[in-house]
């Protein structure tokens, strides 16, 4: 054979062999179980099983045509099945074992996740709710003062945030920690939310999940409408300490004779000396300075809900006036502030204030947030009281008090509030006898 020489400048070109066209790979027909017709049926199953109910059978449909002929292909069926029909479950699971040898449950599992049981799960939901309100009415914050029983059970009815029962507690803990805290001590309330909630500055905000849960609770311990305008909120914080400047929260006191040479101690001795009542600002009590109760037994100091009793006790002892200290109605920051000071010095504190229904409420809220101890506020002082005074107003709305059971049915019965003043005689002659015992 004989070889052509390439011209000069000609590239020799090689041709190779023409390569064979490449055979199509064979398509893999999917396992019968996993054809996608069957889908709806696995669906179904699976939703079924995930019931927590017991299942003998599983209706499907509307199914094509080509659903239907999978369905006859699975169960072995000479005929086309319904366009809705109802498969036993028994017949499924012999045919999957026969082609598979697996089960149903491993086929939907594996095909949409594991089986549930929507039953058991709307049990522990259900016992989580049943849970969660039990432990919010049985909350030691509710339990001393009653009428919050009344802002848990409108927490119940508004149900769960977004559902959730953890949510939810998060949330009425959080409402909880406040309201122990308040009254506040005259602090902003960026400062007091921070304070009280882990550094959460702005977790009481206006129109904040939480600031408006504790403004709902404020309002039903005050027994107030709930607010409806920003100047409503503010004062309801106000009232709850927060935001209150040290100046204007004051209390009245009268007979307290401390010793020591700090500017609390010489004003409220000086006045005690004069027969005077002082009215102490919560900037006072906050920078005391030296101060300490008098050497001996430990005093009694009593408290009263209105000035009008710390009045006749002035005019009537004069320089010999018993400890006494007024919280003027609720008490502010300044009240609770000198009634602890006074029991961390060594002090028994007494409490009295009107039997209506906010008279009580305020003495729950003042044993509730001091030591002091009720003084003539039982059923048995009540009802000697009202046979005295039989024409009283209204009782209002009466909730119970936690330092005597039967106070509300009592009051509940009879219907007539005693303000404190119709009992001032009797509250003043046990004066009379704690001013014997001092000297």
């Amino acid at each position: 054979m004989t070889h052509t020489e390439p011209a000069p400048g000609e590239r020799t070109v090689r041709r190779s062999a023409p390569r064979p066209e490449p055979h199509p790979e064979p398509r893999l027909e999917p396992r019968l179980e996993h054809r996608p017709e069957l889908r709806p049926l696995w669906h179904a199953v699976h939703s079924r099983l995930s019931s927590g109910r017991p299942v003998t059978r599983v209706r499907l449909g509307p199914l094509d045509d080509a659903q239907r002929e999978a369905l006859a292909d699975l169960l072995g069926l000479d005929r086309l099945p319904d366009s809705r029909p109802s498969v036993p479950l028994a017949r499924l699971e012999e045919a999957v074992d026969e082609l598979s040898g697996r089960t149903v449950r491993a086929i939907v599992s594996e095909l949409f996740g594991p089986v549930g049981d929507r039953a058991a799960d709307r049990r522990r939901q259900k016992d989580e709710r049943a849970g969660l309100w039990t432990w919010l009415a049985d909350h030691e914050t509710v339990r001393a003062q009653p009428v919050l029983a009344d802002w848990a059970a409108s927490c119940r009815a508004n149900g769960l945030v977004g559902g959730s029962p953890e949510r939810t507690r998060a949330l009425l803990t959080d409402a909880l920690k406040v309201l122990a805290e308040l009254p506040a001590q005259a602090e902003p309330l960026p400062v007091f939310a921070a304070r009280v909630l882990d550094g959460h500055a702005h977790a009481l905000d206006d129109g904040t999940p939480l600031s408006t849960l504790v403004l709902r609770a404020l309002s039903t311990l005050y027994d107030t409408a709930s607010p409806q305008s920003a100047a409503d909120r503010r004062a309801l914080w106000t009232r709850a300490g927060v935001a209150d400047d040290d100046l204007s929260a004051t209390v009245l006191v009268a007979g307290l004779r401390p010793a020591g040479d700090g500017p609390l101690a010489r004003v409220v001795r000086v006045c005690a000396e004069a027969g005077q009542a002082a009215g102490l600002t919560l900037a006072q009590l906050r920078s005391p300075g030296r101060f300490a109760l008098a050497a001996g037994p430990a005093p009694v100091v009593h408290a009263v809900e209105n000035p009008s009793i710390l009045a006749l006790a002035v005019r009537r002892f004069g320089p010999d006036c018993p400890p006494l200290v007024c919280t003027s109605g609720w008490p502010n920051s300044a009240a609770i502030h000198l009634l602890r000071m006074l029991a961390d010095h060594g002090a028994t504190l007494r409490y009295h204030g009107d039997f209506d229904g906010e008279g009580v409420r305020i003495a729950a809220y003042v044993l509730d947030k001091t030591s002091a101890r009720p003084w003539r506020m039982t059923a048995a002082d009540y009802r000697a009281a009202v046979a005295r005074n039989p024409l009283g107003p209204q009782v209002g709305r009466v909730t119970e008090a936690p330092w005597d059971t039967e106070l509300a049915t009592a009051m509940t019965e009879h219907g007539a509030a005693v303000v404190e003043e119709l009992v001032g005689d009797v509250l003043l002659e046990d004066l009379a006898d704690s001013a014997v015992g001092l000297k």
